[in-house]
């Protein structure tokens, strides 16, 4: 009776979640719009922390100076106190008049580390006055029109905030296996279209690559009042939105990171980083969630192969279902489709990395990154 019910749940949730999730699953490359050509360029300066990360800033520094953007574009590196050259390796490959380097001030009480040396980048490019602020991670590279194409995104539609999905490594079998996933989820916890419709309270941005605009940043509260979000942009979206702002997030191909994952267990500690600080560090919530995942990843299969005849038919269609739904993301990223019937132990491994993230934070441990513990 266990195995029939808990096919049939299944099998409703993804209908739910293929029928009126948003459409999530169908999201596509963002193809970027042209700048009018009869306005005035609007101004922007990229703000990106970077703390020991000389391996990746030269390519995503020199890819901001590579940019061919008519209007008044200036770069703010903070660097948070690095040891391994950070500063050197972005001043190699970007000209003085295009790149301020700046060195972050010690970490102050109830901040992160990423949003305090954002917030210092932001008050720093305050002189320029300018329009927009971009903020980019140390680890993206942006195709020479990605800052062309964000504020023409920005201008020509009245949006405050627009982010980039970056495309992630997905090379090695731990990427494969894992990085598309790591996409599907989070479009279906925030869904792109809901997230550009004004009329949904869904708020969500991608942090590697997100254009905000100056004012709206300001009179929403400024980077201070995410000084202690892990999920900084998600939590900067809802700020933004919260205020009246308009928000847009999309897939981009030409916007990637270039940070590895050679082992499972890097990946696990990327999504153990801020599960929990998801889910309000609250045990019944995260019960409820490993409740969740377990019937609507884990039930379909087992249904499938232990249910009777009705049981086992709505388990293998809730199987079939899901696969369809990963399949355009394996397609984005170029995978197999022979991936998608792997969903349910894709998603175990991401309910572990989630029950860990609880373990660590109880630990005192939480959100450890670069050397900082930041969510204990």
């Amino acid at each position: 009776m266990a195995i029939e019910l808990a096919a049939y749940l299944a099998l409703a949730i993804w209908v739910y979640l293929v029928v009126a999730r948003g459409g999530f699953w169908l999201e596509k490359a963002a193809v970027p719009p042209r700048l009018d050509a009869s306005r005035k360029c609007p101004s922007v300066v990229a703000v990106v922390p970077a703390r020991n990360e000389a391996l990746v800033v030269e390519k995503a520094i020199g890819s901001l100076a590579g940019q061919r953007y008519p209007g008044a574009f200036h770069i703010v590196l903070v660097d948070d106190s690095s040891s391994d050259g950070t500063a050197e390796a972005a001043r190699a490959v970007a000209p003085a008049e295009r790149l301020s380097v700046i060195r972050a001030e010690p970490l102050a009480a109830g901040w992160t580390g990423k949003m305090w040396a954002v917030a210092q980048g932001v008050r720093y490019a305050a002189r320029f006055e300018a329009d927009y602020f971009l903020l980019t991670d140390a680890d993206i590279v942006h195709a020479p029109d990605n800052l062309a194409g964000l504020a023409a995104r920005a201008e020509g539609s009245g949006y405050q905030l627009v982010s980039y999905m970056a495309t992630l490594e997905c090379r090695t079998l731990p990427e494969r296996a894992l990085i598309p996933a790591f996409v599907f989820f989070f479009f279906l916890l925030y869904p792109p279209r809901w997230i550009r419709n004004p009329r949904r309270r869904t708020a969500g941005a991608a942090g590697g690559c997100m254009l905000v605009e100056r004012k709206a940043l300001e009179s929403s509260g400024g980077i201070e009042a995410i000084g202690g979000a892990l999920i900084d942009d998600c939590s900067l979206a809802a700020q933004i939105k919260n205020a009246g702002g308009r928000l847009w997030l999309g897939l981009s191909p030409a916007t990637h990171s270039i940070r590895r994952y050679g082992r499972y267990g890097e990946i696990g500690q990327m999504i153990s980083r801020g599960a929990f600080t998801q889910l309000r560090h609250s045990a019944l919530l995260l019960l409820g969630t490993t409740a969740g995942l377990a019937l609507t990843y884990l039930g379909p299969p087992l249904a499938a192969a232990l249910g009777r005849r009705n049981a086992a038919l709505a388990g293998a269609l809730a199987w079939g279902l899901m696969s369809a739904a990963y399949a355009p993301m394996l397609r984005f990223y170029r995978k197999s489709a022979l991936w998608a019937p792997l969903m349910p132990l894709i998603a175990t491994f991401y309910l572990c990395a989630t029950m860990h993230s609880a373990m660590v934070y109880w630990r005192g441990k939480g959100g450890r990154w670069k050397g900082r513990v930041q969510d204990g």
